[in-house]
């Protein structure tokens, strides 16, 4: 027989596979947008990357998936190229059910947040502990595998964890093997009738496989509800080769039927049959009608501002004149040489000291710890010029002008002052920072921001404010600074309308009720008094501090826009909340154009600069 003539099946196989890896290979899954509002302009060194992208293009498993689809198409074309094969009996592979699976992801309600994954259907942590009671290395082994949680596999895990969907591709025949089976146990039980034998493998009451896959599914769903509830994720049951009412007599079972009613029954979603195969083209592959539509992100009329804009609204690369070139941008901010000699002898003074007291005695000094410190100088010299030229591309009190501005025209109830808010713990420290190492101009702004003597009128602090800055007085109404009373922050009761609010809030409460740790490099206690301190972090993620966590949840808890130039926070506060499972975007039902309250804006940095410009003190 010749080779290209045999095994037309596998041939079949074979070009629905490569079908599927191509699809793989187009497929761009859906990315919920979160309702951010950016207004950075990084610099092609900014190193930080878009802070509500986050590996948004990555579903867990699904470079496992294409693999394994890529070493099934070689096992195949191997197996078909050998001129021997033609007299061999079919190849069995698993193409069927990859190709079943991929086209449940097409399918599948997005966000899919993963492929292939295995849940528990008890708490795996409590057996972990349990076995580390064991006794010798072998018997804690041997508990170990005793004690090991069973693991049900998901295919794809749909509807940002709402949905799971679960692919068999059993054929009538495997099971009207498994109903044989059972047939012979109860015919084996009733021809037994003496007491000395074993107990009887019959059932005493009608099961089998797929029975049993079903309740480790549901039971494993319950053990893991959404995060936040007590709901557990729907189970979709696709059983794309088992037919119920099937042509050929001699494979049909009316247990078949009553078993995908007790699956149903049991609360799984059963879908019976294989999909299109128009599926696999890969312009069928992309989501596109489910990608959220373009929509005008605009802060509320209450803005929360946290630390990072605390610093950038007192900071000089913010108020000072701006520089003609990039040139003259660094070079406002290259240390003289009696500078660096000065910088470099404290450095030295300071090790030298804190080697004498760790140590007791006078160790020598070979001046690299000294010039390591003029190279992180260097380093703050050329963030700063950098800040700088972003400031030169559009000022931080340009853009919230202008942002505010359109968003009091959006509103329907019709232009609106801005009213701005932060917590007691931002403005405690960003006043211990701007005390410790702000230049005259950025004290003087801190102070009219937050006033030590309460009877000082709200237009002296205004003068005071806009005293020696390129701005005219009262550019932006930033003043007064509302800060938050204590009891807000605890409040729990949500006033926002967007998932996101309430992602955020619930995600901020749960960081904040674990334990938090010192900063990975906070001062020794014998320097805290002196220096200023690293923040407290929160111990499930010490990219994130206490205070910064703290700021996200008074806004989200109001429904109000947080104002930020902590990028990387961003961040990582997004990855928390995803990888809680819950929701980042808007929800269903958004249209085209609609303007949305961003739950966080996000705007350049700008930190203290006056005392590090090389015209300090002239």
């Amino acid at each position: 027989m010749d080779v290209a003539q045999a095994h037309p099946e596998l041939h079949k196989q074979l070009s629905l596979m490569q079908r599927v890896h191509d699809s793989i290979l187009s497929y761009e899954p859906f990315v919920p947008r979160p309702p951010i509002l950016d207004s950075s302009l990084p610099l092609p060194t900014d190193a930080v990357p878009d802070a509500s992208d986050d590996s948004a293009h990555h579903i867990t498993g699904l470079r496992p998936l294409l693999e394994t689809v890529r070493r099934d198409m070689d096992v195949m074309k191997t197996f078909l190229a050998d001129s021997g094969s033609a007299l061999l009996p079919p190849l069995s592979t698993n193409a069927t059910y990859l190709i079943a699976v991929w086209k449940e992801v097409i399918c599948a309600s997005p966000p899919i947040i993963a492929l292939g994954k295995t849940f528990f259907e008890s708490n795996r942590a409590q057996a972990q502990n349990g076995d580390a009671n064991g006794g010798a290395k072998k018997g804690k082994k041997r508990a170990a595998n005793q004690s090991k949680p069973t693991g049900v596999k998901v295919d794809v895990v749909a509807d940002n964890g709402g949905t799971w969907i679960r692919v068999n591709t059993t054929k009538n025949s495997r099971l009207l093997s498994e109903f044989r089976e059972i047939d012979s146990y109860m015919t084996d039980s009733s021809d037994e009738s003496d007491p000395r034998m074993g107990p009887s493998l019959a059932q005493t009451e009608f099961d089998n496989s797929l029975l049993r896959a079903g309740r480790q599914l549901l039971a494993a769903a319950r053990n893991n509800p959404l995060p936040g509830t007590s709901i557990a994720p729907t189970v979709v049951f696709r059983l794309t080769r088992l037919d119920p009412e099937p042509t050929d007599q001699h494979e049909h079972d009316t247990r078949i039927a009553l078993t995908i009613r007790m699956l149903r029954e049991m609360g799984l979603i059963v879908e019976l049959g294989e999909r299109n195969d128009a599926l696999l083209d890969a312009t069928a592959s992309a989501p596109s009608p489910l990608v959220d539509p373009p929509l005008v992100v605009r802060p509320t009329t209450r803005i929360n501002l946290d630390l990072s804009v605390l610093i950038a609204l007192v900071s000089d690369l913010t108020h000072a004149s701006l520089p003609p070139t990039a040139v003259a941008a660094h070079a406002r901010f290259t240390p003289s040489a009696s500078y660096l000699e000065w910088k470099k002898s404290r450095q030295r003074a300071k090790i030298y000291g804190d080697r004498q007291q760790s140590t007791g005695s006078g160790s020598g000094l070979d001046g690299e710890d000294g010039d390591t410190g003029i190279e992180d100088l260097g380093k703050h010299s050329r963030a700063l010029a950098e800040q700088l030229q972003q400031e030169m591309q559009k000022g931080v009190l340009q853009e919230m002008l202008e942002r505010i501005s359109e968003s009091a025209g959006a509103h329907a109830d019709g232009p609106v002052n801005a009213e701005f808010w932060t917590t007691a713990e931002a403005r405690d420290r960003c006043l211990r920072i701007i005390a410790k190492i702000g230049g005259p101009h950025e004290k003087q702004r801190a102070s009219a921001l937050f006033p030590l003597d309460s009877t000082t009128s709200l237009a002296a602090r205004e003068e005071q404010y806009w005293q020696d800055s390129r701005y005219p007085p009262r550019f932006l109404p930033i003043l007064p600074i509302h800060v938050f009373p204590p009891e807000f922050s605890s409040t729990t009761s949500s006033h926002a309308t967007y998932p996101l609010f309430r992602s955020l809030e619930q995600t901020c409460l749960t960081l904040l009720a674990q334990e938090t740790a010192p900063h990975p490099r906070a001062l020794p206690a014998e320097l805290a008094a002196a220096e200023i301190q690293r923040a407290t972090v929160m111990r499930a993620n010490p990219r994130l501090t206490a205070h910064t966590v703290q700021s996200l949840l008074c806004g989200a808890v109001r429904g109000w826009t947080t104002l930020t130039a902590n990028k990387a926070s961003v961040k990582a506060v997004l990855k928390e909340m995803k990888g809680r499972g819950l929701s980042v975007d808007l929800g269903k039902g958004r249209t085209s154009g609609e303007a949305v309250d961003a739950v966080i804006w996000m705007v350049d940095p700008r930190s203290l600069a006056e005392g590090m410009r090389s015209d300090y003190g002239a």
